[in-house]
């Protein structure tokens, strides 16, 4: 730019000239200084249009765009769908696992389940030739449980299905597990507290269970008799105690080296890890006090009056103490086809807990 002061006007406002450029000037300044510039230039330079003036060419706004602004690319084509599908995750179902798996009886026809119970008794006499004195008998009980029935439908449409696939998710087999867990999640819900309104009962408010017992008085007396701030020594005086009632209600039937399953809330739980002075924890004292204990949690022991603890024993006589019970796991009814859809019913039973030996199993709550 060979105009010098017009040079360093533009640099004292930050934009710098290379010295060989040249400024095109309309000379429509407002000042009478800017005017002359303007004049000496056009003087000294012509541009290609100072021979047309009555051509303007407008260059002061860029022209409307007659389509929505946007980035240029269309977003489905440049996301990406992850093929490993995230699931929900759902409270644990173990009443089946603490009971050692659950049985079928009957099935869906049936109303009532009998479960014989028999005692043996006598007495004994002094022997005489000619004495008819002493006898034994037997007294039978029948106790029985009633099933309770449920049912769910599965629907999906033709388009659905469809629209489903082309997101690369097959909609009926999720339906499909949808359904198992609805189903699974009620089962073990009737393993634990049976359904109201019948005789059913589960393995939490069985009406034959016995009382339970509270804790020990423990020496940091801030949260009462609960194992917040027990001590190992103090939780595992607590096991003993349990143990103690187990033996009392099965009159002296259990020694401490038969199977046995404590179980215990998922909040309570680690508390089994607090150590004593040894570097020993609870745990590791339970099992060198009963070597064939079993502990398994669940959150369904954390009740409202309470953290509930129960110390089962497994079998008795060869026969298990308690097993849940259902008529059908999943009933697969007949699909009904409509015009672009389908639907399935299905439906299931369940006896709640059968408790064969109420007695073999004791409780403590407060924990």
């Amino acid at each position: 730019m060979r105009d010098l002061a017009l040079r360093q006007e533009f640099a004292d406002r930050g934009v710098f000239f290379p010295t060989t450029a040249v400024l095109a000037y309309d000379g429509e300044s407002a000042s009478a200084e800017d005017k002359a510039r303007a004049a000496a230039f056009k003087r000294d330079y012509n541009l290609a249009l100072d021979h047309f003036s009555h051509l303007r060419i407008a260059l002061d706004a860029q022209p409307g765009l007659v389509t929505s602004p946007n980035a240029g690319t269309l977003l489905a084509a440049v996301s990406v769908i992850d093929p490993e599908v995230v699931r929900v995750i759902f409270t644990p179902m173990r009443a089946a696992e603490i009971m050692g798996g659950e049985a079928q009886k009957g099935s869906w026809i049936d109303q009532v389940a009998y479960f014989p119970m028999v005692e043996s008794t006598g007495q004994v006499a002094t022997y005489g030739d000619y004495s008819a004195n002493g006898n034994v008998d037997a007294n039978d009980q029948w106790n029985f449980r009633q099933p309770y029935h449920w049912q769910s439908f599965k629907r999906y449409g033709e388009q659905q299905l469809e629209r489903w696939g082309a997101a690369g998710l097959n909609y009926s087999a999720e339906l499909d597990m949808s359904l198992a867990l609805t189903f699974n999640k009620f089962s073990n819900k009737t393993y634990f507290y049976g359904v109201n309104g019948l005789v059913n009962y589960g393995l939490l408010n069985d009406p034959s269970l016995p009382a339970t017992v509270s804790p020990a008085t423990k020496a940091n007396v801030t949260d009462g008799v609960r194992w917040t701030y027990a001590t190992a020594l103090e939780i595992f005086n607590d096991f003993k105690k349990l143990y103690k009632q187990l033996v009392t209600q099965m009159g002296g039937n259990v020694e401490m080296d038969d199977a046995m399953t404590a179980v215990l809330s998922t909040t309570m739980q680690p508390a089994l890890l607090t150590t004593n002075d040894y570097g020993l924890n609870v745990e590791d004292m339970l099992k060198k006090a009963f070597p064939n204990l079993t502990i398994k949690a669940a959150p369904e022991y954390s009740t409202g009056s309470g953290e509930l603890m129960q110390l089962i024993l497994n079998n008795v006589d060869g026969k298990k103490v308690a097993y849940p019970a259902y008529t059908e796991k999943q009933r697969a009814h007949a699909l009904v086809t409509e015009a672009s859809a389908w639907s399935q019913k299905n439906s299931a039973g369940s006896w709640g807990t059968i408790l064969r030996y109420p007695i073999a199993i004791a409780g403590m709550l407060g924990i």
